[in-house]
């Protein structure tokens, strides 16, 4: 695709020329802020060739750059090439910001311009002054992809459907209740929302305007007295209709949103989160916008106890899948048919035929060998490899049930390891057991465990750049916050109820990856004069890779922990398997 980026640059630039525009920055998202985007909102991708999750373009009138983090500099390195942009490293020390670039490669008095749409508030007013304070212009209306991007993919029009109170365990009007409570706390009247998995879970709908994130495409509004939706009325048919209409919910058109919120009364107090409502509709608002941490996020992360009874299931079920798939593996490996392509096939066949399965979670990430090094490896028809009996197999997976959402990564030997790709494997293993079987004091933030992961690592002189842990939806974004387990600091505690992944990992760039994830609990663990004391409770069913384990450097503990995790994904998976797949996972959880 790299070189079809070239006119595309040319095409943009005579654009930029046309309306004085020195340089444009272009992020990877969607008027909503989401990590997953609809192909419509897909300028970055389309202008430079990297179809990364994370990633922002900036094109000046002689330059274009390309900025992304770890989980993307071999894929961005691969997919740049050719295409007339650099790619810088983020994070890493000799990288400069995109703002430290653009002040010290443009002239002084430079236009720099954006699509405030494309934008979160808070950083569109960052950047702009910045820029203004060092003597540049800056706009927010620039729109050339409109013109210049010929079959541009429509926004789409799929219809939203409900996820039934059976799975979501609450209804609209008790948690637009909690909602609200939440916002007058903050000194607002109303909320005005972007995000789209807020609003799916706030109004109980979901939908498949983004592949693999369940979430329809819309705006919301919410005062004490309206609850509006803002969203192509094609979208919603007449059971919809009617549970909205039964809900107190209104319907107007998408677009109406920028005119709504511009004649909403002068004296209103409207709640906002400025990371996640664009910086062109925050400037439509007429009233006193309040801003904050989005209420439902927090509300959203803690599951009630049907969604963690479903979850639960779908763990089983998901589990199943699995069995099936990797005994599929084994049998037919030697065939020289089975690819990485034909991996993420029949991981998706054998999931497909469990209740309930709605789809992916997200695209299967399945690499052999060097691949496993791409972080978030994508096979396609020219990099697709053959699996054969050598070294690594790297697969990174899930699903979306309607009663949850999974998330698995395991890296297993298909033969000929070297000592030193067991000690990594096992390296990783110590850290997610560390990890997975830590003791915390409530009021404890995921920075404050993330060296657990990582310290035997550490101690080899080793690291994993990507973070240890994101917060996971309930049929709903496979990525959602507001906690992590990260390096960098995170405010935001770990609480019972959020469900959290837990995936160490190591890189050897042209030689293997590592990575071992379970989705985690937290949940309360035992209360003393010392306080309230959490732990992780595994919810993900599916053993790990003995045969990789360097054993003589684990310790009694961590193998008594493994040994247990293993048994205990016997004990639930085995009632749902046939004879023979029954003895298949007995070897695997054989204990060591």
């Amino acid at each position: 695709m790299s070189k079809s980026t070239l006119p595309r640059l040319k095409a943009l630039r005579d654009e930029m020329g046309k309306a004085g525009i020195t340089a444009f920055i272009i992020p990877g998202t969607d008027p909503h802020q989401s990590e997953y985007y609809a192909s419509h909102w897909a300028a970055r991708t389309w202008i430079s060739g990297f179809d990364g999750s994370a990633g922002t373009a900036v094109v000046t009138t002689n330059q274009a750059g390309l900025w992304t983090d770890s989980r993307y500099f071999l894929q961005a390195a691969q997919q740049l090439e050719d295409s007339g942009f650099e790619l810088f490293k983020e994070g890493l020390p000799d990288t400069p910001t995109i703002e430290q670039w653009l002040l010290t490669t443009l002239p002084q008095g430079a236009t720099i311009a954006i699509d405030g749409t494309l934008f979160g508030a808070s950083k569109a007013a960052a950047i702009k002054q910045n820029f203004e304070s060092h003597g540049f212009r800056f706009v927010s209306d620039f729109t050339p992809f409109d013109s210049i991007w010929e079959k541009r993919p429509s926004i789409p029009k799929n219809e939203a459907f409900i996820h039934d109170e059976k799975y979501s365990g609450e209804s609209i009007s008790d948690k637009i209740a909690r909602i609200m409570e939440q916002v007058r706390q903050a000194g607002a009247d109303a909320l005005l929302l972007a995000a789209l998995d807020e609003i799916a879970w706030a109004f109980n709908i979901r939908g498949t305007d983004v592949e693999c994130n369940p979430v329809v495409i819309c705006y919301a509004y919410i005062d004490d007295s309206q609850r509006i939706l803002f969203i192509d009325k094609a979208k919603i048919n007449d059971t919809v209709c009617q549970y909205l209409q039964k809900n107190s919910v209104e319907i107007m058109p998408y677009e109406n949103i920028f005119d709504f919120v511009a004649t909403l009364p002068a004296e209103k107090k409207v709640f906002v989160d400025t990371n996640k409502i664009n910086y062109t509709l925050l400037n439509k608002l007429h009233a006193i916008p309040v801003s904050g941490q989005s209420p439902i996020a927090l509300l959203k992360s803690i599951k009630n106890e049907t969604q963690l009874a479903g979850t639960r299931e779908a763990m089983i079920r998901d589990g199943v899948a699995l069995v099936r798939f990797f005994r599929w593996l084994e049998k037919n490996i030697d065939s020289g048919k089975v690819t990485e392509i034909t991996v993420a096939e029949k991981l998706r066949e054998f999931r497909s035929q469990q209740s309930l399965y709605v789809g992916e979670s997200f695209a299967t990430i399945a690499g052999f060998n060097e691949h496993g090094a791409i972080v978030h490896y994508s096979a396609t028809p020219e990099s697709n490899a053959i699996i054969s009996r050598k070294g690594f197999l790297l697969i990174d997976s899930g699903a979306q049930y309607l009663d949850g959402t999974t998330d698995i990564t395991r890296t297993v030997s298909l033969g000929n390891l070297s000592p030193r790709q067991k000690r990594d494997f096992t390296l990783v293993m110590k850290g997610h057991i560390a990890l997975a079987s830590c003791h915390y004091p409530q009021g404890t933030r995921g920075a404050q465990l993330d060296a657990l992961a990582r310290h035997f690592l550490w101690d080899d002189h080793l690291n994993y750049l990507h973070g240890t842990g994101h917060g996971v939806g309930h049929f709903l974004n496979v990525h959602e916050g507001p906690q992590n387990i990260r390096l960098e600091e995170n405010p935001t505690p770990l609480m019972p109820g959020m469900i959290t992944s837990n995936e160490p990992g190591l890189y050897r760039t042209g030689e293997y990856g590592i990575r071992c994830e379970n989705l985690v609990l937290t949940v309360p663990d035992y209360e003393n004069e010392f306080g309230m004391f959490y732990r992780f409770e595994t919810l993900t069913l599916f053993p790990f890779d003995t045969e990789a384990l360097d054993i003589p450097i684990m310790t009694e503990k961590e193998i008594e922990w493994l040994n247990s995790y293993h048994e205990m994904v016997y004990d639930r998976l085995s009632p749902m398997l046939d004879e023979e797949e029954q003895q298949w996972l007995h070897r695997k959880t054989t204990a060591i």
